[in-house]
């Protein structure tokens, strides 16, 4: 099922640019091996969790 743009919310630029520094974060952890695809979910998380914090310091 294809959702439109209208029937979710815009991100922020603050949250849009969050998770692309969390996305090239983990990609880059997955590339040098020190990440598998199988546990993307939880350490994305972990790293969006992360630079949210660092991003309110």
């Amino acid at each position: 099922m294809a959702h439109s743009k209208d029937s979710n919310p815009a991100l922020s630029a603050r949250e849009e640019l969050t998770l692309k520094v969390a996305k090239e974060i983990v990609v880059k952890f997955i590339e040098v091996g020190r990440l598998s695809p199988a546990s993307f979910p939880e350490t994305f998380k972990m790293v969006i969790d992360t630079v949210r914090h660092s991003l309110e310091e």
